[in-house]
């Protein structure tokens, strides 16, 4: 029997509705669906962000997954989960696996995707772009990301301050991701180098619990960084004339 086609989707940041139109009819075409959910949550966000788009249930699957800073044990993980779809696309099944935003940044998906690869050389794949949680908080707020030539740095929230520092230094805007546990400390640092009126933050958008704040020196440092983005900028917007 012919491979099935594993189709990747992003379906986030929140807001239901975040799709596009292609990335949708493929979804309604997949033979069975994998909703992700972090092993920390009693609830799939992806599943969330399906709400009102009139899909068949009966074909959804949630996983658990986790983001181990282990890489053998991330490795290992992901292998098994690999296994499981594999089996799936070996008997001709078209499988379509969710990601929280786009599928090719900081996502799940290219672990699983690698995987499959090794398992399946032969593996016909599709991978839809999706909206960025980064995307999705400019536009909530309002916050023009990059102006002009201003440089943009994307990175994971770095452990150490003094890091994340000489990266603010470098570049004019930076978009910081995986804050989690790290948010009292990146508050505390804009709040010191006096431009914490300058950035954005963003949690959960769209869902229960959203968070939305275009100031973070009004930010409590006890707000949760888990789900959440912060948009840094180093110097006031230059006042732009037609």
């Amino acid at each position: 029997m012919k491979l099935g086609r594993l189709i990747g989707i992003g379906v986030g940041p929140g807001p239901a509705g975040l799709i596009p139109v292609a990335a949708l009819a493929a979804l309604r075409e997949a033979d069975i669906v994998y909703l992700p959910r972090a092993t920390s949550s009693d609830t799939s966000v992806a599943r969330q962000c399906l709400a009102g788009l009139a899909l068949d249930e009966s074909r959804f699957c949630e996983i658990e997954f986790e983001m181990n800073p282990d890489r053998g044990a991330l490795s290992r993980h992901y292998g098994a989960l690999a296994e499981q779809l594999a089996a799936e696309l070996k008997a001709g099944r078209n499988v379509a696996y969710l990601t929280i935003g786009d599928s090719m940044t900081y996502s799940t998906y290219g672990y699983l995707l690698a995987a499959l690869r090794e398992m399946l050389p032969a593996l016909e794949t599709q991978t839809f772009p999706g909206v960025t949680s980064f995307a999705a908080t400019a536009s909530a707020l309002s916050w023009p990301l990059g102006e002009g030539k201003e440089r943009i740095l994307i990175l994971p929230c770095p452990d150490e301050m003094a890091a994340l520092r000489a990266d603010i230094d470098s570049h004019d805007l930076i978009v910081l991701m995986k804050i989690g546990k790290r948010l009292p400390d990146v508050l505390a640092l804009l709040n010191e180098m006096g431009i914490a009126h300058l950035c954005a933050f963003a949690r959960r958008i769209g869902l229960p619990g959203e968070v939305l704040c275009a100031d973070v020196s009004q930010l409590s440092a006890d707000a949760s960084g888990y789900l959440a983005t912060m948009l840094i900028r180093k110097t006031a917007r230059e006042r732009r004339h037609s």
